[in-house]
């Protein structure tokens, strides 16, 4: 379903390097990548592109991008939200106090990505790891948080055009809460309660 996301497909990367020399950090994350059984491609000498699998979000595409002192990385994380805007942002704004390397950030069509610079000289296994962490902690389990805020009226619709066509609802359980007369949140999933008096995700 489009409204869900539309995540960036492998070799695609916005973000690509120019054609230089393969750098040792490449060579690291590619090395990485294979012992812990992650696709990615190699998209040019200085890019590569890690799939990172997920519960919420199956699959996030990670370019890494190996730069004369830094290591570029940026990860699709949702398109632009289709309302609610304005709260969906705080809560991008709000999070991004908390995050290790990367930090959320908008293209010019409004999508939101992870986006950060680590300095190549030190982006080794450990930083790597803590990298592809962070973005299963921010893509991954964010990724139902992001589509309340930003898209719930669509996740209705949806829901309501399943019901009536005899259609499976399994992927939807998790936005049950937002299908009654009166739509409860979990409290983890709240910005804050005076955010949420002109839209009701949360």
């Amino acid at each position: 379903t489009n409204w869900l996301y539309k995540d960036r497909a492998v070799g695609s990367n916005p973000y690509r390097c120019c054609d230089m020399m393969s750098t040792p950090a490449l060579e690291a994350i590619r090395e990485f990548a294979t012992q812990h059984g992650l696709e990615y491609e190699t998209v040019d000498n200085r890019t590569l592109v890690v799939v990172v699998p997920g519960e919420h979000r199956l699959r996030t595409s990670v370019s890494f991008c190996c730069q004369d002192t830094a290591v570029s990385i940026n990860a699709f994380v949702i398109r632009h939200p289709d309302e609610n805007e304005a709260n969906v942002f705080r809560w991008l704004l709000e999070m991004n106090r908390r995050m290790y390397g990367l930090s959320y950030c908008l293209d010019h069509h409004g999508d939101v990505y992870l986006s950060g610079r680590v300095p190549i000289d030190s982006f080794d296994e450990v930083a790597i790891d803590r990298v592809l962490g962070t973005v299963v902690e921010y893509t991954d389990r964010a990724f139902n948080t992001l589509l309340e805020l930003g898209f719930a009226d669509s996740i209705r619709r949806e829901w309501a055009w399943r019901q009536k066509s005899g259609l499976n609802t399994d992927n939807l359980q998790a936005f049950t809460h937002l299908f009654s007369e009166n739509p409860t949140f979990p409290r983890t999933q709240r910005v804050r309660p005076e955010l949420l008096k002109n839209d009701p995700e949360g």
